[in-house]
């Protein structure tokens, strides 16, 4: 029987196949636990259920890292998905440590200050990380990896990444097939970077919009006409694929001047487990 809709997926085959790759490539790194920031949203809260289910519960520690300006509601989520899970939860303000330096610079730009709360909270999951001993996982999804809708050394910063293949559709049905609680399932996606905020109203359009177009776009290399035959507003195409294009250096590592005869990514370019392979 067909599918209704191109982007369903089989979630029980997605589930095993991505808690397959956490244990090879973490195994592989050398370590048996995880640790990733808890938001309370859809995303984290996937990415958590599999951690669990990957490493076990006591080997994943999940950090919740509210700003002051924080949605309480966002900590009682995250707390609701630790308690599900069975997992360590650590709260982490990061009021202090975001203020020092935004009020010292006088930063007022919504944008600047995001990005600046988003990146504080890498530097504590980087440094508990080492506490851990375990490697962070990432949380960002396809849809807004596509749409460049993650801030670099941020949210955009892990050492690996179960959920950037899946669009945002795809990890609505994963977390309804793990059973996670309805409350983050059924909220409105946001970072929680300042009050009111949610992705929609800063992408202007909405994430189902944007994954019907992306599927086709990327998966399918549809052209633009192709597009507009489905039914899709050619400006909002050309809106999304502004996006696309526009956010490419986000999806790349940094790019390094060839002088050698070997550059690292560029001529050396070995499989991440060459070392435990060799």
């Amino acid at each position: 029987m067909t599918s209704a809709n191109p982007l369903d997926i089989q979630p029980d085959l997605v589930v095993d196949l991505l808690v397959r790759f956490l244990r090879e490539e973490v195994g592989q790194s050398g370590f048996q636990r995880s640790v990733l920031g808890l938001s309370g949203g859809l995303d984290s809260a996937v990415a958590a259920a599999l951690c669990a289910r990957a490493f076990g519960p006591s080997n994943v520690l999940a950090v919740t890292m509210p700003y002051r300006t924080s949605n309480p509601d966002s900590a009682g989520h995250a707390r609701l998905v630790a308690e599900r899970l069975g997992l360590e939860l650590r709260t982490v303000d990061i009021s202090a440590m975001a203020d020092g330096y935004l009020n010292q610079e006088r930063v007022e730009l919504p944008l600047r200050r995001g990005n600046v709360m988003a990146r504080c909270r890498m530097i504590v999951l980087y440094d508990l990380s080492v506490e851990w001993r375990g490697l962070v996982v990432g949380t960002s999804n396809k849809t807004e990896i596509l749409l460049g809708y993650t801030t670099q050394w941020g949210d955009g910063a892990h050492a690996v990444n179960p959920l950037g293949d899946l669009y945002k559709h795809q990890v609505y049905q994963v977390a309804r097939y793990l059973e996670l609680p309805r409350e983050v399932i059924d909220k409105a996606p946001s970072a929680d970077l300042f009050a009111g905020q949610t992705d929609e109203a800063e992408l202007g359009f909405t994430y189902a919009t944007a994954d019907a177009i992306l599927y086709h776009l990327i998966d399918e290399r549809f052209c633009e006409d192709e597009l507009v035959a489905l039914g899709h507003p050619r400006e909002l195409i050309r809106k999304i694929v502004d996006r696309v294009v526009r956010y490419q250096f986000k999806r790349l590592p940094p790019l390094i001047a060839k002088l050698s005869l070997r550059t690292v990514n560029r001529d050396f370019r070995y499989l991440r487990d060459w070392e435990h392979s060799r």
